[in-house]
């Protein structure tokens, strides 16, 4: 991953002026609300789940907890994104998947999530109870039907499927294009 790596930080070193003027552009406040952004993203009209996931991404993201995602904010969520390592991921998703903020993601919470996703995605190939069920059964070593952010991490770095799966339900790449791209036009 070395020199993937490094072209990764190239890419966001020449970059930075072009998205710094993008997130300007969409945001002359220099900060990005949470209207805003499901403004930006087109995705009003949600299911409940769908709008509950959204805000969950949006508080994720807003580090300082101020109800603002500010340039600085940003950049490290798209750097997270593209070039996050996977212990960095993880916990992302582990924060993510927290809804409760009680440091164990339960079965629910994390169906809900992956409803949403669906309900974004419009992906609904695999149903989320069948996604929960796997994930328990290889990573909730003491069956106790939630996971702290140990188990979570050591399991999925144990289970490469898991991982695999994750990122592959987690990709946000339409989600930071819509945003550096600004919005898409009407035609």
């Amino acid at each position: 991953m070395g020199a993937h790596g490094s072209n990764m930080d190239d890419i966001l070193a020449e970059d930075m002026h072009h998205w710094y003027n993008k997130f300007m552009k969409e945001s002359p406040s220099g900060l990005i609300t949470l209207f805003e952004l499901k403004t930006m993203l087109e995705l009003q009209g949600m299911t409940e789940e769908a709008g509950s996931y959204v805000d969950q991404v949006f508080f994720t993201f807003d580090m300082d907890g101020d109800g603002y995602i500010d340039f600085v904010e940003y950049i490290a969520a798209v750097s997270l994104m593209l070039k996050g390592e996977i212990n960095q991921k993880l916990k992302w998703y582990f924060k993510l998947f927290d809804q409760d903020g009680n440091g164990k993601i339960d079965k629910d919470e994390l169906e809900t999530i992956f409803k949403a996703i669906q309900d974004i995605t419009r992906d609904y190939s695999i149903p989320p109870e069948e996604i929960v069920t796997l994930i328990y059964e290889k990573i909730d070593v003491n069956g106790e039907g939630e996971l702290t952010l140990e188990e979570f991490i050591s399991g999925a770095k144990d289970h490469p499927d898991i991982t695999e799966m994750l990122a592959k339900m987690m990709d946000l790449t339409r989600v930071l294009e819509i945003i550096v791209e600004g919005q898409r036009k009407v035609c």
